[in-house]
């Protein structure tokens, strides 16, 4: 069995899909592991660390694909891609792994099960307790809700806790957080430890008591529909219940310091929650830093991947927060494709078992068919 770990070529990218210490477990299942030449340097994972751990350090793309049963990727693989993104470089009955994006990007599902690549998306494992340690998305999420933090105080101009001096007091910041999933909980508890007074808002309001467990206020818009999906995502509120939402927001933005959003629909463009006329309404100086802005923003005036000021406030559009974290981000990464990539290895022999349903879910691309989207 030979598992491939290449070198990811999306701007900005500096994560890696395995790292020294998975490549020891990956090898002890039976796999001969090969790295492609430089592929964990942005996450400090030197080609010596690698060799160290047992792989084969191989320098050509095609090389390296060409030869694997299976490629373990942080990105999709297209037919515009370069390295070991391209399409072209892969043979039919290749196994790839990793954030294939399926229901924002289907024409690339298609690709792949036009080239008889069989393709496992991250994204779709399912949310059952035998999964979290595959919970890709919930590993990456949150660092993305810690850096979000970060970034939006190195970009802040004042000081986030209270400080009492003798030439006078300064306020603590005030720091709304919207949406209380994995990013949302993080950036909740980061900016509470910085000492900033935080609020959040969710849809769901089974998210209330571990808002308020972390020691931030919940904001609540009062609704008798069932919000939550059985996979614990946020489900697409009616119009009512969205003019209710807007105007919440409205007058509480009009206090804050720095906003957070963290709101996606899965499959969907990301929920519209601040609006031109709330940007306006905001103080001179605040932050929001956007963590939706890939799927279209939470914020009207987001820009993708650029800073932005609109109105005297800072919009943070950067898709690439994990990234940012390219060391923690990629060990968590790697631990959770060697969880998955067990479920594939029956006595050191690559065995899929379609009962399986994390295996099954989270296919999308199987003998030359789109699955799963």
């Amino acid at each position: 069995m030979k598992i491939a770990i290449v070198k990811e070529t999306e701007e900005k990218e500096k994560r890696v899909s395995a790292s020294p210490e998975t490549v020891k477990k990956l090898i002890s299942l039976g796999f001969s592991v090969d790295i492609e030449e430089g592929a964990g340097e942005s996450s400090f994972f030197s080609n010596e660390d690698y060799k160290n751990s047992g792989a084969n350090i191989i320098a050509d793309t095609k090389t390296i694909i060409s030869n694997a049963d299976i490629v373990l990727k942080v990105n999709t693989v297209h037919k515009d891609g370069k390295g070991a993104d391209d399409i072209k470089n892969y043979n039919k009955g290749t196994k790839v792994i990793g954030f294939l994006k399926p229901l924002q990007n289907p024409n690339q599902i298609k690709d792949l099960a036009d080239n008889n690549i069989d393709a496992f998306s991250v994204e779709l494992i399912p949310r059952i307790s035998r999964a979290q340690s595959m919970d890709a998305l919930s590993s990456q999420s949150n660092l993305a809700g810690y850096k979000a933090v970060i970034d939006s105080v190195s970009e802040f101009s004042k000081a986030i806790p209270m400080m009492m001096t003798a030439a006078g007091t300064i306020a603590p910041a005030k720091i709304l957080i919207l949406g209380a999933g994995v990013a949302g909980l993080q950036a909740i508890a980061t900016a509470r430890r910085l000492g900033g007074i935080v609020s959040a808002f969710d849809v769901r309001s089974a998210a209330k008591e571990q808002v308020e467990s972390l020691g931030a206020k919940f904001i609540e818009v009062v609704s008798e529909d069932d919000n939550e999906t059985e996979s614990g995502y946020a489900k697409e509120m009616s119009d009512d219940y969205k003019k209710k939402q807007q105007d919440l927001l409205h007058e509480t933005i009009k206090s804050q310091d720095i906003v957070i959003t963290t709101a996606l629909i899965p499959g969907k463009e990301a929920p519209e929650l601040i609006t031109n006329s709330m940007v306006q309404d905001m103080k001179a100086g605040s932050i929001i830093v956007d963590l939706a802005a890939e799927a279209g923003g939470n914020c009207k005036l987001t820009k993708l991947n650029e800073i932005v000021i609109e109105h005297g406030v800072k919009i943070i559009g950067y898709a690439d927060f994990p990234s940012k974290l390219s060391q923690d981000a990629s060990n968590l990464y790697a631990k959770n494709l060697l969880n998955f990539v067990q479920l594939m290895v029956k006595e050191k022999k690559i065995e899929i078992d379609w009962e399986d349903e994390i295996l099954k879910k989270s296919c999308v691309s199987y003998d030359g068919k789109v699955l799963n989207i």
